[in-house]
């Protein structure tokens, strides 16, 4: 079952498999939506709750979707959801809360991986091969697994009060994430997936069994 795909998954733009092309938006949508709910949930039971929570718990992976990080999804298999908005004065302890909020969506990720291995396992008792969580499997390891360093950044990352700094930073960041592994697959040489592939593929296989 591991070797029916590449691990991380990457769609292969010159080959493009139907099945495989829906399940992977299919676990970009889930891979989103649980890493930025993770982190809302997480901020909400630490002490920043809201009185009008619906632009964080509404539940739509579209209005999660951040343009950068929807086109890592297809340029490196891993992406981000739009910024989740974390007030650190609400916390009783700011810095560390701040910390468990940003990881609760690499952390979310890992835990849908497992759902998704789990449906898979099921599924493979009845002798049923099935792609489309094997993909959201993939998709949300390699996520949760490469976004545990920018979430540790983000949460320990300086507060600043200005908005297009903010955002300035935001587009440096995910440009320089997205040149690196374009780079990657043009050139055939892995910078950085060296190092980190690895990981996501012992996982892969430890999850899975």
């Amino acid at each position: 079952m591991q070797n029916m795909i590449s691990i991380p998954f990457k769609l292969d733009f010159l080959n493009l498999a139907p099945d495989y092309t829906v399940s992977f938006f299919a676990a970009i949508l889930v891979a989103v939506i649980v890493n930025a709910e993770g982190q809302a949930f997480a901020a909400t039971m630490l002490g920043d709750a809201r009185q009008d929570s619906k632009d964080r718990f509404h539940f739509n992976a579209f209005l999660h979707l951040d343009v950068w990080g929807t086109i890592c999804f297809f340029i490196a298999g891993f992406g981000w959801s739009k910024a989740v908005d974390i007030r650190a004065d609400k916390f009783s302890h700011p810095v560390l809360f701040m910390i468990l909020s940003r990881l609760a969506g690499p952390l979310s990720n890992l835990l849908m991986a497992s759902i998704a291995s789990s449906i898979v396992w099921l599924m493979g008792r009845f002798g049923v091969e099935d792609r489309v969580f094997i993909v959201v499997m993939s998709v949300n390891l390699a996520s949760a697994v490469y976004l545990i360093l920018p979430s540790l950044i983000s949460a320990l990352f300086p507060k600043s009060e200005d908005q297009q700094r903010k955002l300035l930073f935001h587009h440096i960041g995910s440009l320089l994430i997205i040149a690196v592994f374009l780079a990657e697959r043009i050139s055939g040489i892995k910078f950085i997936s060296q190092f980190i592939d690895p990981v996501i593929e012992t996982l892969f296989r430890l999850i899975l069994g």
